[in-house]
This record gives structure tokens, C-alpha cells and sequence, in this order.
């Protein structure tokens, strides 16, 4: 009675999200000084030390493995000051990330899906007291700052707020490459019927021109956004390249499309990506590799698109990030968050709630999926044991199948929703 009651009041499950995240970052601190397996991700100092070599007039790519634009190393340039207190700033500004993420995420279910206060605080408590999203900002990781960018740009898309959601769009790609994927959602449901509310004329069959198909979808909204999200990436990018030279190219951004990284890989490309680590390995392997994009690429910045995204933008979003990171050459435990953000907009609709096999199956399976990859990669990473094949290779496979169930599933929701919603406006005309 008391949780259900909880969650009539804001300040009761803030606060919870606020103390839930402090009591990790505490015991993160006790972990780190006394047990061997370190609660801080090895990002983390991956981060820090690009932070300190910046305070010392260097480039952040002087540290071995910084992938990321020097924007992040910057923010976090207080960890380089004296004190165990400061090393954790950057551990506090992505957890207040979060925070900031889920109030947004509220006020887009209270004000955009029309929700009562209570349910909508129940639906953003999936991200807000997530015990996994709260330890993985906690550990180090940077996904609470995209969760907050991303999170923006869906408010600033559905208020129509044109110029700064191009804005945010430009600065989410700029932090991180596959934000870039919203923009074939945002674009196609940006269309008249959004915005003024027009209906065609019924009974006139019109045979349009190309020509007048181009015109009527080139319009004022689109051409705003487009060009301001073009002129924000690339003022970014322009600045970044004049101070750190070519290296923030070949880092942030080359490195990304010939990575092999297989360590901590849910990816069914994880035994392929070892195998071309070794320098003995052909380019023709290499090759297959990148067969990868393909359909990845294919589902979450073509079909899904086009297929969902005038139904429901957000949970058009949900599918796009959902497959971008099952059909990804990598897939680790981080980019789980940049789905789950999606979550608390699709979830009221779902099948996934509405139907209890279903959901419960489709939980378990994906729990289960996680525990048996991760039960064989501890045997690989720690006990020394090879276990590529069959057991990592198994798991995988096992775990991609499961997701694309989820895939499917989520797919056939987003299009029920607009079927159901076309029904709805019939019966309202009769």
C-alpha cells in the first residue's frame, strides 16, 4: 500500500531515484577500495585520463582507447582536480543525467499522452528507480548524458519546436554516431497532417506527379530541421577538428565503422570479430564483417521508419534503437539503455503488458539470455577457459534470437496502434 501510494507524489519518487543513486555511487566507493573486481567501469578512466590530459594542454586521444568527441572529456574536466570527490564528479553528472532524463520522460507522458499523474510516474519509474540504469551511470558510463539529449529531442519534436530539436539532433550525433537514425522518423512524421490538421478532400482521386509528391513532402518544418541539425553537427565537428586535427576524426568517428572489439559482445558477431583481432586473419573475413550494417541499417533507418512512424513516434524510435542495437557488430550491456529510455512510451499500449504470457516470457527469455552469455564470458574473461564455441557462440545466438522475438512483437504493436487509432476515428465520424 505504502510503494502504490509513492507514486501519487513527484517528490516521493524523485527522491527515491536521487537516494537509489547515491547509496550506488557510496558503496561503488567501498567496492573499489576493498574488493578486487572494481565497481568503476574501465570507461571511466578512460574518460578521466582524456580529462587529465586535456588539463595538461594535450589532446584527449593521447589516451589509448578514447573513442568519444573531446565534448565529453571537457565536461567532466573537474575530475582532474585533487580529491576522491572530484574523480567522481563524472560518475554525479551522468547520474544526475538520468534524473534529468526521467523528469523529462514524465513530463512528455503528462503532457504529449495525455496520463494522470500517478500512471505516468509508475511508467517513468521504469527508467527512474532501474537498478541497471542507476549502476551503470553510476559505474561511469556516459549513456545518462545521451539519455538526456535524446530524451530532449523527442520534447522538442513533439512540441514542434523545430530549431531545437535540429539543434539537439546535430549535438546527439556529434556524441554519439547513431542518434542519426531519429532522423528518418522525425522527418517522415513531420508531415502537414501533424501540424494543421488537414484532410483530403474524399471522393477526388488524384494521380500526383512526382513532382508534386516531392513538393508537398519538402516542407517548411523539414527543411528547418534539416538544416539546422546539419550546421549544429557541423559547427561541432569544425571546432573539434581545428583544435585536435585529424585524430578526432580517426577516433570519434572512423574508428566506429572498422571496430572489432569482442570483449563484453552480446553480438552474434562476437566469435567472428576474435578471430579478426589475430593479424593472421584474411581481408576476405573482414569483409563479411561489415555485411553487418546491412541489415541493420536496412530495418532502422528504412522499413521501421517508414513502416511506424507516423502511428507513434516515440515507439517508432523504441523499434529503430531496438534494432540498431540487435543487428549492432557490437552490443554490449550499456547500449541497453538507449532502448530502454523508449520504454515507458510503448509499454502502456503493449503486449507486452497487456498480455502476461506473452510479457513474462518475453522478460524472462531476455534475463535468461543475458545470465547464460554472461555466465560463459566469466569463465572466458576471468577463469582463463576458452569458451568461443560452442558455449559464447550459443549464447549469442540464443540471446539475438530472443531480442528479435521482442523486435517482432514491439513491430506489431507500434502498427496496431495506428490501425487502432484510424478505427477510432471512424467510429467517431459515425
Amino acid at each position: 500500500m505504502a510503494l502504490a501510494s509513492s507514486f501519487k507524489s513527484p517528490r516521493a519518487v524523485f527522491s527515491a531515484a536521487v537516494l537509489l543513486r547515491v547509496v550506488l555511487l557510496v558503496y561503488g566507493l567501498f567496492q573499489d577500495a576493498y574488493s578486487p573486481m572494481k565497481y568503476t567501469d574501465i570507461d571511466y578512466f578512460v574518460f578521466t585520463d582524456a580529462a587529465r590530459f586535456i588539463s595538461q594542454g594535450k589532446s584527449p586521444y593521447a589516451r589509448d582507447t578514447y573513442r568519444y568527441t573531446p565534448l565529453l572529456a571537457w565536461l567532466i574536466y573537474p575530475t582532474t582536480w585533487p580529491g576522491q570527490m572530484w574523480f567522481s564528479f563524472g560518475k554525479i553528472l551522468f547520474a544526475v543525467g538520468d534524473i534529468v532524463a526521467g523528469w523529462m520522460m514524465f513530463r512528455i507522458l503528462r503532457s504529449y499522452q495525455k496520463m494522470p499523474q500517478e500512471r505516468a510516474l509508475k511508467f517513468a519509474s521504469i527508467w527512474l528507480l532501474n537498478p541497471m540504469v542507476a549502476t551503470i551511470s553510476t559505474r561511469g558510463s556516459s549513456e545518462g548524458l545521451l539519455g538526456v539529449i535524446v530524451i530532449a529531442l523527442l520534447w522538442a519534436v513533439l512540441a514542434r519546436r523545430i530549431v531545437v530539436a535540429g539543434f539537439l539532433l546535430g549535438l546527439a550525433v556529434h556524441f554519439k554516431i547513431y542518434p542519426f537514425i531519429y532522423a528518418a522518423s522525425i522527418v517522415w512524421w513531420l508531415d502537414e497532417g501533424h501540424s494543421s490538421g488537414k484532410k483530403k478532400r474524399s471522393g477526388v482521386a488524384e494521380k500526383a506527379s512526382i513532382i508534386s509528391h516531392i513538393t508537398r513532402f519538402v516542407t517548411r518544418e523539414r527543411l528547418l530541421l534539416a538544416t539546422t541539425s546539419i550546421i549544429t553537427f557541423t559547427a561541432f565537428n569544425v571546432v573539434m577538428y581545428l583544435t585536435y586535427g585529424y585524430p578526432f576524426l580517426e577516433h570519434s568517428y572512423f574508428y566506429h565503422l572498422i571496430r572489432i572489439d569482442h570483449r563484453h559482445n552480446f553480438s552474434p558477431y562476437n566469435t567472428l570479430l576474435y578471430l579478426n583481432s589475430s593479424p593472421t586473419t584474411t581481408s576476405s573475413s573482414f569483409e563479411l564483417e561489415r555485411l553487418a550494417f546491412l541489415p541493420q541499417l536496412l530495418l532502422s533507418v528504412i522499413l521501421i521508419p517508414i513502416a511506424l512512424a507516423k502511428k507513434d513516434l516515440p515507439s517508432t524510435m523504441l523499434a529503430q534503437t531496438f534494432a540498431f542495437v540487435t543487428f549492432n557488430k557490437v552490443c554490449t550491456s550499456q547500449y541497453f539503455l538507449w532502448y530502454l529510455i523508449f520504454l515507458p512510451f510503448y509499454l502502456p499500449h503493449s503486449t507486452l503488458l497487456h498480455s502476461r504470457p506473452i510479457g513474462l516470457t518475453a522478460l524472462t527469455l531476455w534475463v535468461l539470455g543475458q545470465f547464460f552469455w554472461l555466465q560463459q564470458g566469466y569463465q572466458l574473461e576471468f577463469l582463463g577457459r576458452s569458451t568461443f564455441v560452442p558455449g559464447l557462440w550459443m549464447a549469442s545466438l540464443a540471446f539475438f534470437v530472443v531480442n528479435a522475438g521482442i523486435l517482432g512483437v514491439v513491430v506489431r504493436d507500434v502498427k496496431g496502434m495506428g490501425e487502432a487509432g484510424q478505427d477510432a476515428k471512424v467510429e467517431k465520424k459515425r
